[in-house]
């Protein structure tokens, strides 16, 4: 009887009363033999959707059974979701996929379509409790078509011959086949090892529990609300991108290349592959979704092809939140340039119909479309949730009237491919399979250790960074030299004389993008205009729109792109035209950029090097906006470079170590430039032009490379009386400081630290030690600001000399001089100098 919760048992118990109700139908059909007269699915075919969602099914049941003895940490479910099944049947299996979190039947069904193409028909699938890591790639080929219309787009997998040898061979006209947990065996354990956090679980390593598996091009997401929708829309425009390229073995007669440099493993993309995105009703009004879906379509508008197909999964709710009636149809009809799809996911045939036509648009015309699917969702969100505080009865025997799994059973049934008994047979063998699944990966080991947890977050292999360095040097000299003098116009930039910051960032972006053809230099204003501040001026004269382009303003879809771009083969370098807009879209470098390699265990990878003009000093323009002076919120992202360059020739190593890191670790890298050093030339006096500084001809790159989390040290007079530990503008601040205090007869080191996440610890212990008296010199905020960082790091080291901080007040920048009385200033670094040294 049916309770004020639909728990597991009630869904159980309802399910079973369904299937043993149904009236077998007055003749059987022949599985062969499309299900309903016009259906475009077999009675085959339905049925391996049937033994999808019931995988699905049995894994949220196991889940729930997991939990209620503690083993079990995740019960976030399909369960009413399980028409996904047929979406997933409408898409070929190398379409790169990133799924909501109830997507669980899509995940099963993906498994099964995989290993139907990879393993010929007369051949057993493997045994139900064969490793995953036997699993075989899959082809890039596609299954015969249902509608000839879509030739190129598979129907759900075939029923393996062979499935299980104990099983009898799949009859053929009056009995259904006999199931076949072994096409899903791989997936439910996937899914069975992520709900204990099984260290063995192939994509996450047992970190978190989500759909991913670099072989089914099924690319991990985190439970962050429509956060991966931005990723999905930079995936479509890189693989159409790339899909028109034949250059620099961007894309060979296999397909895109994925991960393009940075070492990720998984399997090509087609050249016309369409990227898939679920997500939930709710996450419509989320700002990233509606990003996204402004994104896609102002390409669209713009003429710019993105193929992605959007799949809402419409249960009604958010947690409690009901979504209003109509709002979530009305919200996705509206948006200019996707074309909208809809269909009842409790009815898998028309769920199939309109998916296949939905995805043979996208792939045909490579635009975005969304497909509008209304599910159910069945035992609530997940399994602390009280639904009798915010649902009735009623509501809840109304969705359990619509279970999308005793749907695809009730068809079956009266297309008499099957009887209730039958296909109820199949249900409790799955179960019984799965629930023995659960209990072999109960015993399985967790992560061990916090170096257990962290090892897949971010590898750090400087030897190999600086053998990119060098090899991208010997190119530039070698065989790369005309290519390099014709894009410099006959003058290369060592030949230029002394440039400011923004001159030497400007040649090491072309000189990047000569050595990285999959690299692409994107953002507000970059392209035409040559940036704000002239720091991209002429990239896209030299190497044409395809490579350096303006995107719209939001921050959130540049981010997005570079997120997308960096896992479909390209280095993206995405711009944020000023600091405090990063505020705006941090979470795609948080949640999204950072997390991928946590969340695949480096199967997947999103290489990125974000430029972002920040921090304070500029004269007589800005305010907080163009001000901002606040890096916290990029110093405790795990696993996240953020590199600050002060001087002109640090800038083009720092550039250029960030890039080889992408490149060859995967890295996501900040490089944040000091806007009020930019066209900065002198530094103590007007016109000595001591900020200044040549760039470096290819031969010196080696000798001038600079590692992530070294610093710089500048030693004035003795250098023994004192040591400043600063970055950015107080670097310059600090050497005019330390100019006044020699005049004192202080000898003064300067540490410009260079690299703010990883700090430079060792330098720092080693330069403060020298002295014993340390002055941290932060143009960041007291409060969260670097200079924290720097005292922690003396605190843990053990470091018992003097130190102290001089730092901005915790204060937004206000306009005009008004900013002077909250910032740093070089007197202040002095007298905080004297104070120190007084004691």
């Amino acid at each position: 009887m049916l309770s004020d919760v639909t728990t597991p048992q009630d869904l159980d118990d309802r399910f079973r009363e369904t299937l043993a109700a149904l009236p077998a139908a007055q003749r059987r059909r022949d599985p062969a033999d499309p299900v309903t007269d016009d259906a475009p699915l077999t009675g085959a075919q339905v049925l391996d959707l049937f033994d999808a969602q019931v995988t699905s099914r049995q894994l949220d049941l196991a889940g729930r059974w997991l939990r209620s003895f503690g083993e079990g940490f995740y019960t976030i479910g399909s369960a009413g979701h399980e028409g996904n099944a047929a979406v997933a049947a409408a898409l070929r299996p190398t379409d790169p996929a990133l799924l909501h979190y109830r997507s669980g039947a899509f995940y099963c069904q993906r498994a099964a379509q995989a290993a139907a193409e990879a393993t010929p028909a007369d051949q057993a699938q493997p045994a139900a409790d064969t490793q995953p890591g036997a699993d075989t790639q899959p082809a890039t080929g596609t299954q015969p078509a249902v509608d000839p219309q879509r030739a190129a787009d598979p129907g759900p997998a075939a029923e393996p011959e062979a499935a299980d040898q104990s099983e009898p061979s799949e009859p053929s006209g009056t009995e259904p086949p006999t199931g076949g947990f072994a096409a899903y065996a791989h997936a439910a354990r996937d899914v069975l090892r992520g709900m204990v956090a099984s260290s063995q679980e192939p994509i996450a390593g047992g970190r978190h529990k989500v759909f991913g598996r670099a072989d089914l091009a099924i690319v991990p997401t985190t439970s962050t609300i429509a956060s991966h929708l931005p990723r999905a829309v930079g995936m479509g425009l890189a693989v159409e991108r790339l899909r028109r390229l034949d250059s620099a073995g961007r894309r060979t007669g296999a397909g895109v290349r994925v991960g393009s440099g940075a070492g990720a493993t998984h399997v090509p993309w087609p050249p016309d592959a369409i990227v898939v995105c679920s997500f939930g009703d709710a996450s419509v009004n989320h700002a990233s979704a509606t990003a996204a879906f402004n994104t896609a379509g102002w390409y669209d508008h713009a003429k710019l092809r993105i193929p992605v197909l959007f799949v809402c999964e419409d249960n009604g709710l958010g947690i409690s939140v009901r979504s209003p009636e109509g709002w979530v149809e009305a919200t996705l009809r509206a948006k200019p340039g996707i074309r909208y799809f809809s269909a009842d996911g409790a009815d898998p045939v028309q769920t199939y119909a309109v998916s296949a036509e939905a995805a043979a648009w996208v792939r045909r015309t490579r635009r975005p479309a969304v497909l509008h699917l209304r599910t159910v969702r069945l035992m609530g969100h997940a399994g602390a949730d009280a639904e009798s505080a915010y649902r009735s009865p009623a509501e809840l025997a109304e969705d359990l009237d619509r279970d999308p799994v005793a749907a695809t059973a009730r068809l079956l049934v009266d297309a008499g491919v099957a009887t209730g008994e039958e296909l109820l047979a199949r249900y409790d063998e799955t179960g019984w399979q799965v629930r023995r699944l659960a209990e072999e990966v109960l015993g399985e080991p967790k992560l061990a250790s916090a170096a257990d947890v962290v090892s897949a977050l971010a590898p750090r292999r400087p030897v190999r960074v600086a053998r990119a360095v060098a090899d991208a040097a010997a190119r530039a000299s070698g065989s790369g030299a005309g290519a390099r003098a014709e894009a410099f116009g006959g003058k290369p930039p060592e030949l230029s004389g002394s440039m400011t910051l923004a001159q030497s960032i400007n040649a090491a972006l072309a000189d990047g993008m000569l050595d990285h053809p999959q690299m692409a230099i994107f953002g507000e204003d970059v392209a035409a205009k040559g940036g704000v501040y002239g720091v991209t001026k002429g990239l896209r004269d030299r190497f044409g729109a395809a490579r350096v382009f303006d995107t719209l303003l939001d921050e959130t879809s540049v981010l997005g792109l570079g997120l997308g771009a960096g896992l479909a083969g390209m280095l993206p370098v995405p711009e944020i035209q000023y600091l405090a807009y990063l505020h705006n879209a941090e979470d795609q470098l948080r949640g999204e950029a950072a997390t991928m390699r946590f969340f695949s265990q480096g199967a997947f990878r999103n290489p990125m090097v974000v430029r972002v003009a920040g921090l304070a000093y500029q004269e007589g323009f800005g305010g907080h906006f163009h001000n901002d002076n606040s890096v916290a919120v990029l110093r405790d992202v795990p696993g996240l470079v953020v590199a600050v360059p002060a001087r002109p020739d640090d800038a083009a190593p720092m550039l250029r170590t960030c890039l080889a890191s992408a490149a060859v670790d995967g890295s996501v890298c900040v490089f944040l430039e000091p806007i009020a050093l930019y066209h900065t030339r002198d530094l103590y006096a007007d016109g000595d032009g001591e900020w200044l500084a040549g760039y470096p001809e290819p031969g010196a790159w080696v000798a001038g490379h600079v590692p992530i989390g070294r610093a710089r040290v500048y030693r004035v007079g003795s250098a023994d009386d004192l040591t400043i530990i600063t970055f950015g503008n107080g670097v310059r601040m600090s050497l005019r400081a330390a100019a006044v205090l020699a005049e004192e007869g202080v000898g003064t080191r300067v540490v410009d630290l260079r690299w703010l996440a990883p700090l430079p610890v060792a330098d720092i212990i080693r330069e403060s030690s020298a002295t014993g008296r340390v002055l941290v010199v932060d143009e960041t905020r007291r409060s969260g600001g670097v200079g924290e960082g720097v005292i922690a790091a003396l605190v843990d080291a053990g470091y018992v000399g003097a130190a102290r901080r001089v730092a901005a007040v915790d204060s937004f920048v206000p306009l005009g001089p008004a900013a002077r009385h909250v910032l740093v200033s070089a007197e202040a670094i002095t007298d905080g100098a004297r104070t120190l040294l007084a004691r």
